[in-house]
């Protein structure tokens, strides 16, 4: 008899674990990752993807598998135990009250050592470790036993909602499984810290994250360095100019006028005529001007990038709220926001907005958008009107100098490279802990 009743102490024992087992493993499992396993024909891929559609109800038949289970141990194995071990209590030159009362809470421990190791927390660790292979082997298992038991769980969850409903949850089952911006950031954070992705993924969708937030205008070529060229030169004069500056696309002005702009050239069409030997010295600028795309500055580079899908260009004038030039953004200006700097052999003595010169000291452009450097520096510079470390800075000091310096919240900012009124970039270094301790 007391073999029997150890046998059916294991076998719930086992049955709790499995049920515990089952618990953790369908809820960590990853949707994402069954439905790719669904994809590849993965044996009861489909089992574990039922389960995880109807969450609430299977997670109520582990619950029930659980209490059962751990009834069924407290009604048996205590008992059980407590025979195993009243000889020996018996032999003790003790009242018989004491002896009893110390043979059943030694009873009483050990049965509830046996449930929380072997039952609990050991299923509980497997099934974190090995939540996807867990979740394949017991879906079809525990679907027969949800099948057995629906009577039973419907009533219980039905009455678990009329008990949440005297709470003033009207539904208790509803779950939001779409994760916000900021936990997928983290889980991208340790995807990237585990070696799931690398370092240049890891980059790149974190710039897709910020995609959203960027203007035109914080990425875009600022009017004063624009290259155009004029509609009323020779086509000559253009290819000298084309040799020089090395671009692709120019905007073609009106008149040297960058307030008056009437398109853009391809230097691919003027090429084209060249080599097909045509005469085209007797050709006007306007005989290869293309439409250009305008739209206001402030616009967000997602919008201009849709426009520029839809124009079938690469290429656009941003203008600012009067009307007049604010500067020209180009495919490749915001495709860089997401894979970062795009170089081409003509690109070889572009440096990069970002100089690290070592720890917390930086040469840093002018044309750094704010949001970079807040980012970079750990600082909070929060001003709607300007997008740039160089208009940020003229703000704070507007007769400012080559060489002179602003502090601002622990860091020095100085002028490095400046020509007439143009600020190009700024050396800028964090102030020693001691220094900011004796001002």
């Amino acid at each position: 008899m007391i073999g029997i009743q150890l046998l059916l102490i294991v076998i719930l024992t086992a049955f709790s674990a499995f049920f515990v087992a089952t618990e953790f493993s369908i809820v960590r499992v990853r949707p994402a990752r069954i439905e790719q396993l669904v994809e590849e024909g993965q044996k009861n891929a489909l089992a574990v993807k039922r389960i995880i559609e109807n969450m609430d109800a299977y997670l109520s038949a582990c619950q029930l598998g659980i209490t059962i289970t751990s009834l069924g141990l407290g009604w048996l194995g205590q008992p059980t135990i407590l025979k195993l071990i009243q000889p020996l209590m018996n032999n003790l030159t003790v009242p018989t009250a004491l002896s009893q009362g110390l043979a059943f809470a030694i009873s009483f421990s050990i049965i509830t050592y046996i449930n929380v190791v072997i039952g609990e927390l050991f299923p509980k660790s497997v099934a974190i470790i090995l939540t996807e292979k867990i979740a394949l082997l017991i879906s079809k298992p525990l679907i027969w036993f949800y099948k057995f038991m629906y009577p039973f769980i419907w009533l219980l969850n039905k009455s678990s909602r009329q008990v949440a409903k005297l709470w003033g949850i009207t539904n208790p089952s509803a779950n939001n499984d779409a994760l916000s911006e900021e936990e997928l950031q983290i889980v991208l954070k340790e995807s990237y810290q585990n070696g799931e992705i690398s370092l240049s993924e890891y980059n790149y969708v974190n710039r897709i994250f910020a995609f959203d937030n960027r203007l035109a205008n914080e990425i875009m070529v600022p009017r004063t360095e624009m290259v155009t060229l004029s509609d009323h030169i020779s086509i000559k004069e253009a290819i000298n100019i084309i040799q020089k500056e090395r671009y692709t696309r120019y905007p073609l002005t009106k008149k040297e006028d960058k307030d008056s702009i009437i398109g853009f050239i391809h230097i691919k069409q003027l090429l084209t005529d060249w080599i097909k030997n045509e005469d085209i010295e007797n050709k006007s600028l306007l005989d290869y001007a293309q439409p250009i795309i305008h739209i206001i500055e402030s616009a967000p580079i997602q919008a201009v990038f849709l426009k520029m899908q839809k124009e079938r260009s690469s290429i656009a004038i941003l203008h600012d709220e009067f009307g007049g030039t604010a500067g020209l953004i180009t495919a490749e200006d915001i495709l860089e926001e997401i894979v970062g700097e795009i170089r081409d052999e003509f690109d070889e003595e572009e440096t990069p907005l970002i100089q690290n010169i070592n720890d917390h000291h930086y040469i840093l452009d002018s044309k750094l958008p704010l949001t970079e450097v807040n980012r970079l520096l750990s600082l909070s510079i929060e001003r709607e009107e300007l997008h740039t470390l160089g208009g940020w800075i003229l703000s704070q000091n507007p007769n400012i100098k080559k060489g002179e310096t602003i502090e601002y919240t622990g860091y020095l900012f100085k002028i490095d490279k400046m020509i007439r009124q143009h600020i190009f970039t700024f050396d800028v270094q964090k102030i020693p802990s001691h220094l900011l301790n004796e001002d």
